[in-house]
């Protein structure tokens, strides 16, 4: 057998990453385009991260270039395979003690859309984009994340595909809505061995029976929100609206907590605060129910919109009568608040991925390199997880531990102070811009001890509207 040529090594600690994904990469090009593209992630620049833009190229002049055209064939045409890549990627995540999965955190579903024009792209379609608040043309991509409130990384990823580019429409056998989307990279965590204390999202997936179907069969647990005003099946003289359930609890206030039980919720930043929490009773929800509907809120009396939780578990009651023979572990008002709370990380995650790595900064139009830039975004942030938690150098084993040692809830947090200096400072031709083949080593190895990404503050820019002709 004719023995591997040696590939150019990555920059810094990257090149010990990039490594042990060597064996699912045929050739020496792929090897080098899979170094190339996550160093060109990862380095700051002062642009959207276009493969342009990773390669150091100008933005329209430089697309013929010589590495530009390496990496768009590496993402788009090269044979390996995205699926393996993650799978490495979830492996070493599971290997290293720090950032290994337990039964205390949970698997966080929600969706996020980008904008992308055209026609011609896949999974493009006119859809509701949250992340902008209105409908518009753009890809949609189901998420799940792993957290328990200390380290948070993606898991797996699926684009949503708009039922125009299926030839049945929404009737045909291939066309899968979010919530089955997301119900199958649910399971498929738990398969790849990420335990979780329970599933948790948001109320656009409380809707879908399709949704409760596929978490049961995979023997999920979940803590999902509910809509405050959906409403359900009751006798006239009974709620019918979970916000109904939670006005018929007794007690209104401290002095007069009735149904009403105190739950402490601790921050990041090290503030805490008081939340009331109660299991209500709607149709067929209740404490003694298969599915529960606990309400949590800081306000008992007047259940403000912003600061009160409507949330159905599949989680029985420690005083249910069917605790005992149930699959999962009976769960307290405060573990409910707890996993819940923990809803919110997903949303900082999105803040790494897509404002520091370039999720949406792709330029290719199939499917297949879609998935493959997603997986190499990923592979960047978890990256960053595995300096966060290398063994300290020589010189800082008597510096002191960062990271807290508790796990609390996500909170406005500490913010570090301003780097006195840029990243990578000396390597830069201007001011907040730096070619990642220039300089390499210091660029990345910058990154070593650091977590995921911050962005650097800088000067204020006054921005230019463009004129109509």
């Amino acid at each position: 057998m004719t023995a591997r040529r040696p590939c150019p090594p990555a920059p810094g600690p990257l090149e010990e990453y990039t490594a042990r994904f060597d064996d699912l990469f045929f050739s020496l090009a792929q090897r080098r385009g899979f170094r190339e593209y996550l160093t060109g992630l990862l380095a700051p620049r002062d642009r959207n991260k276009t493969l342009t833009c990773l390669a150091g190229a100008e933005p329209t002049a430089g697309a013929g270039s010589p590495l530009v055209q390496r990496l768009q064939f590496f993402l788009s045409e090269s044979p390996w395979e995205a699926a393996q890549v993650n799978d490495r990627r979830l492996e070493l995540l599971r290997e290293q003690p720090a950032t290994a999965p337990h039964d205390g955190g949970v698997i966080v579903i929600d969706d996020s859309g980008d904008r992308k024009d055209g026609t011609a792209t896949a999974h493009v379609g006119r859809q509701w984009l949250g992340r902008y608040g209105k409908t518009d043309s753009g890809i949609v991509t189901v998420t799940t994340v792993w957290t328990d409130g200390r380290i948070y990384y993606p898991l797996h990823t699926q684009p949503y595909t708009p039922a125009h580019h299926f030839d049945r429409g929404r009737a045909d056998p291939a066309f899968r809505t979010k919530p089955q989307i997301s119900a199958a990279l649910a399971a498929q965590g738990k398969e790849a061995g990420f335990a979780c204390r329970a599933v948790v999202a948001d109320c656009a997936y409380s809707t879908s029976d399709d949704w409760y179907l596929a978490l049961h069969d995979a023997q999920l647990p979940y803590v999902v929100a509910l809509r405050p005003h959906r409403g359900t099946w009751a006798r006239a003289d009974e709620p019918h609206t979970p916000i109904d359930a939670a006005r018929a609890l007794a007690g209104t206030d401290p002095d007069h907590p009735g149904d009403w039980t105190p739950v402490q919720r601790h921050f990041r930043d090290g503030h805490t605060e008081t939340w009331w929490t109660a299991d209500a009773r709607l149709g067929g929800y209740g404490p003694d129910s298969p599915c529960r509907l606990v309400v949590a809120t800081t306000d008992p009396g007047r259940l403000p919109e912003n600061t009160t939780w409507y949330l159905t578990t599949n989680l029985p009651h420690p005083d249910a009568p069917h605790a005992a023979a149930s699959a999962h572990p009976p769960a307290d008002l405060a573990q409910i608040v707890r996993l819940y709370g923990l809803r919110p990380w997903i949303e900082q995650s999105y803040k790494h991925i897509k404002d520091e790595l370039g999720w949406a900064d792709f330029q290719v139009r199939s499917a297949r390199a879609i998935k493959r830039h997603q997986t190499l975004v990923n592979c960047a942030f978890s990256f960053c997880w595995d300096q966060w938690f290398a063994p300290p150098g020589p010189l800082d084993t008597t510096a002191p531990d960062p990271r807290p040692a508790t796990r609390p809830e996500r909170g406005t947090g500490h913010t570090p102070p301003a780097p006195a200096a840029l990243l990578a400072q000396g390597v830069a031709r201007r001011p907040l811009l730096a070619h990642p083949r220039h300089h390499p080593a210091p660029l990345v190895a910058s990154l070593d001890g650091q977590g995921p990404t911050h962005r650097t503050p800088g000067p204020p820019r006054r921005r230019h509207l463009r004129q109509t002709p």
